[in-house]
């Protein structure tokens, strides 16, 4: 067997942010296969650190919290440090293979791996050709590993020499039993609509409590949380207290709720009617999305990214350029009509039974070679 190291400088167990799960799930599914995970993660040290038996946190990079993009850049301002420091790190425990989980905040421009050790390049996101530090972790990976099928024809799309592009897909941390079709059918005459967001900006999540109709008489819970990154300086707490103004403008109808760990995620879209994804980018790859399906839970987003992709028949759709309130419009559609949800609730989990930490760690693991 073998030891793979996964370096992302946010990494913080139980964080609200995609990629943080992702590499927990991928950290999760070696140990399920055998392999030795470390996760190389800037300092501080936090409280939930211990949930991570592999978490090692570097002393030559300290960042904020929340960081921005900006500190990033500012903390690796002379990147030899963290270079000495990772190379170092990676030689102790004798690792085999290194996975960059990002351009910038997982090092992947920098690949500081020792000589011998083979690297995979994590992405997340397509960035534009001329972004030299794009350029250069692509070109310093052994391999490249979109996590999503939807990422890799977008790389495919913008040009993109892929014959190095091995697909290793996000998985879900937490799968649970979804409820019954007979709980299922309560939930869709009185269950309350549920959502789970970081609170960015770009998530819609104010826009969208803001246009809740009138009439509107269904709990709707947003459990949201600060992250230890935002793209935005003070993006969060601004998102945070737009959605906080429309809870006590519509008292016991909307109710913003604290953060998850991730094993809880799914039982929480277990017992919603069914969520909403707003974001008004597009979704390279939707946790919340592949949660709330896992748990036979409907999705109802922006046409965008890719959401439709995952949801499928287990989701519905509406045009970006409607604004909100036609993804409010398509939540009233879908509870109203029985037979439709029932379809849609049981087509759910089959649309992400294939994300599992088992099997994306399995193809991290054959994309290396090991």
């Amino acid at each position: 067997m073998s030891t793979v190291a996964l370096v992302l400088l946010s990494y913080r167990p139980d964080q609200p942010s995609g990629i943080d799960r992702s590499v927990g799930a991928l950290a999760k599914g070696l140990r399920e296969l055998g392999h030795t995970p470390l996760v190389l993660a800037a300092g501080p040290a936090g409280p939930l650190d211990s949930l991570e038996p592999g978490l090692v946190r570097l002393s030559s990079v300290t960042l904020p919290h929340p960081a921005t993009n900006a500190d990033v850049l500012a903390a690796l301002g002379d990147p030899a440090p963290v270079v000495a420091e990772v190379r170092s790190v990676l030689a102790e425990h004798g690792v085999d293979a290194v996975c960059w989980a990002d351009t910038l905040w997982g090092l992947g421009y920098l690949s500081p791996a020792p000589t011998g050790v083979t690297t995979a390049l994590m992405v997340h996101k397509i960035r534009p050709a001329v972004e030299q530090r794009w350029k250069d972790a692509l070109a310093g990976a052994d391999v490249v590993c979109p996590a999503s099928d939807y990422l890799a024809d977008r790389g495919a799309a913008a040009g993109l020499d892929t014959s190095r592009w091995r697909p290793v897909l996000n998985s879900l941390h937490t799968l649970i039993t979804p409820p019954t079709a007979q709980e299922r059918a309560k939930l869709r005459e009185s269950g309350p609509v549920r959502l789970v967001s970081r609170a960015d900006p770009a998530k819609g999540l104010a826009e969208l409590l803001r246009t809740l109709p009138p009439g509107w008489d269904r709990p709707v819970e947003l459990v949201l949380a600060e992250a230890g990154f935002e793209l935005q300086a003070g993006g969060q707490a601004r998102t945070l207290a737009a959605c906080r103004e429309v809870e006590a403008r519509r008292p016991g109808l909307v109710r913003i709720l604290p953060a998850l760990g991730w094993s809880d995620v799914p039982a929480f879209f277990a017992g919603g009617a069914a969520t909403v994804i707003a974001t008004q980018v597009p979704e390279t790859f939707c946790f919340t999305a592949a949660e709330a399906l896992s748990v036979g839970t409907p999705v109802v987003g922006v046409d965008l990214g890719n959401v439709p992709l995952l949801a499928g028949e287990a989701g519905r759709y509406a045009p970006l350029e409607a604004g909100p309130v036609a993804l409010w419009s398509a939540v009233a559609e879908l509870l109203d009509n029985a037979g439709q949800y029932e379809r849609a609730s049981a087509a759910a989990p089959g649309r992400v039974a294939r994300f599992t930490p088992e099997k994306s760690a399995r193809q991290l693991v054959d994309a290396l070679g090991l």
